[in-house]
């Protein structure tokens, strides 16, 4: 009898029972779907757009522009991408985006530069690939415009650049440089092809820069001016600057927040016409186009900084986990005359490792509990087939 109360026992608790696998299977389900779809709902539920004041003189109220920013996707290319880095990192951007997208509602979405890692180099067939990946990741409706930056990873820096390449962004993500929605005007600048060398791709960027500045200057006038006959008018509001590299500064010292640069790189001196414009190049942009505030990307992290004639940069940190662990992306709320900004964080990168680290820490211990309890099981089957034999 007590041979077979044990065998019973046994097959009530053997290591693998039908309750312990439907308990992994619900954590396992669960963790994974909090880390891979939840968290970035939670997160971003979070975030608020800026408010601006819309009353223009007279009591009419002025349109409001709801505009998001960010920089530095960095999709991942056949060379140097791993298949599972590219899978983690680029699932993270889709989640963000496609989550942002939803809850935020923004008019328009601007992508500061380097969307590729690899489009320097690519082949392409591997841009084409490259292209197909993006368009899946950041897909949109109709009713939202998105407007791409060139970077330097897009077409290589100046020396590696070429017009087949530029031509080959241009012909996907299109040649605009100048872009008006709701009385607010953008100016998006190749800041690859400022070099000031004299290059052919340098002077047809500065021409057409010089020319937009033009059209900027006519707004600032009077119509009628004989300057700007036949010119098609522009929104009377001073320009917001997109660019990838920023305007010159000589380092991020003067940078803080907890997505700026680590405090022990922050009094290295920037390279010029590297990791940022040329003093020329900034002092030409800030004439000609005389914006009222710039955004840039390239080096992956936040700061804020004022230019000469008080006009702010704000440099907008990467939006890969593969580039650091606390993304993030600025949302604007923009009128023709004013603009308020805040930042907008997605889910940081360990944290979600640790939720991964404590889940399977909680599956040990759930295996190790039902074993415990199936030791304890066979022990006490074992003492009464000793005790039986002993009889």
């Amino acid at each position: 009898m007590a041979l077979v109360t044990w065998g019973l026992r046994r097959r009530t608790f053997h290591p693998l029972s039908r309750v312990l696998l439907l308990k992994l299977t619900v954590v396992v389900i669960s963790v994974l779907l909090f880390c891979e779809y939840f968290i970035y709902y939670l997160v971003i539920f979070q975030c608020r757009w800026p408010e601006v004041k819309t009353l223009a003189h007279g009591g009419r109220q002025k349109p409001v522009l709801k505009a998001m920013f960010l920089a530095d996707t960095h999709l991942l290319g056949e060379i140097r991408g791993h298949w599972l880095d590219k899978l983690r990192r680029e699932w993270q951007m889709e989640r963000a985006f496609q989550t942002a997208l939803w809850l935020l509602q923004p008019e328009v979405i601007f992508i500061l530069g380097d969307i590729f890692d690899e489009g320097k180099w690519s082949t392409a067939q591997a841009w084409a690939d490259d292209v197909q990946r993006f368009q899946k990741m950041f897909r949109h409706g109709s009713h939202v415009q998105l407007k791409v930056v060139i970077g330097n990873h897009d077409i290589g820096f100046h020396y590696q650049m070429s017009k087949y390449r530029i031509k080959r962004f241009e012909k996907v993500f299109g040649s605009e440089r100048l872009f008006s929605w709701k009385g607010v005007n953008f100016v998006m600048v190749n800041s690859v092809a400022m070099e000031g060398d004299g290059c052919s791709i340098c002077s047809e960027a500065e021409a057409e820069l010089r020319e937009i500045s033009r059209k900027l200057n006519c707004s600032r006038e009077a119509q009628g001016s004989s300057q700007c006959e036949g010119e098609r008018w522009l929104p009377f509001s001073a320009p917001v600057l997109l660019q990838h590299y920023p305007l010159y500064r000589a380092s991020d010292a003067n940078c803080s927040g907890e997505d700026a640069v680590p405090p022990e790189e922050r009094n290295v001196p920037f390279k010029e016409k590297y990791d940022v414009l040329s003093r020329e190049a900034s002092q030409k942009l800030l004439w000609w186009l005389q914006p009222r505030l710039v955004l840039s990307g390239h080096t992956h992290s936040a700061c804020e900084v004022l230019h000469p004639g008080g006009v702010p940069e704000v440099s907008v940190p990467s939006f890969s986990w593969r580039n650091r662990n606390n993304p993030s992306f600025i949302m604007g709320s923009l009128t023709s005359k004013d603009y308020a900004i805040s930042k907008c964080y997605l889910p940081f990168e360990d944290r979600v490792l640790a939720i991964y680290g404590a889940a399977a820490g909680f599956l040990v211990f759930l295996i190790l509990a039902h074993l415990d309890r199936f030791s304890s099981s066979f022990l006490f089957g074992w003492k009464l087939c000793r005790m039986h034999k002993r009889r």
